[in-house]
């Protein structure tokens, strides 16, 4: 039975991620599901990229907390329009709640569209929510284990941020094991390595966004 359970909760969800993938489409909207622990940066290297990019990409985000629109308001700050969706004690999104939070942005499109999810590098990558790109975010605080940790969470991503590359002087990381063990696990990968803090090395980041949403 509590198999049953779990496959209608998946076939479900795959329902409601393809009608979320047409409703994309129709708007051309390229859409990324952003997974990474607490505390990799993702707000940050969102808001810098919204302010970066203002004119040249309309960006909007949906953030996924369990608590607070904290993450929601700094996207506001920063110019984009942004849903909020706290789950109250639920490890991920899935994609009856995105599909509920599109119907309330405020983007016509063509465009990009962040998903940010959870933080949690197990759980969301279960969850198909209709976007056309998976998007990890490990910060160089973090570890660099994380990869061979979560093997399942960096093979199914289209791009690995590597973020807080400033701190590399003051953490035990090794860049080099890291970037070999994501291309072990998937060589297609686009790897980033940046600062979200400092601005170093986004320019790559925006280059690769612009490429997938810019024709």
């Amino acid at each position: 039975m509590k198999i049953d359970i779990q496959t209608r909760v998946f076939a479900a969800n795959e329902l409601a991620a393809a009608e979320n993938r047409k409703y994309l489409d129709s708007k051309n909207l390229f859409c990324l599901n952003m997974i990474s622990s607490p505390g990799s940066g993702k707000t940050t290297i969102l808001s810098k990229t919204i302010t970066d990019l203002k004119g040249k990409l309309e960006i909007a985000v949906v953030e996924g907390d369990i608590q607070t629109e904290l993450d929601a308001q700094r996207i506001r700050n920063a110019g984009a329009s942004a849903v909020q969706i706290n789950t109250h004690g639920g490890c991920h999104l899935n994609a009856e709640q995105v599909a509920i939070a599109l119907k309330k942005l405020e983007i016509k499109g063509p465009g990009l569209l962040v998903i940010e999810n959870v933080g949690n590098l197990v759980c969301p990558s279960a969850f198909e929510l209709g976007e056309h790109a998976k998007v990890i975010v490990l910060s160089t605080a973090e570890g660099d284990d994380k990869p061979v940790k979560y093997p399942a969470t960096f093979a199914k991503a289209a791009a690995v941020i590597i973020n807080k590359i400033d701190l590399l002087d003051h953490v035990d990381f090794n860049l080099p094991r890291v970037r070999a063990d994501i291309r072990q696990l998937n060589p297609k990968c686009e790897i980033f390595e940046l600062s979200a803090r400092t601005g170093r090395q986004m320019d790559r980041w925006y280059s690769w966004l612009l490429e997938n949403t810019v024709s």
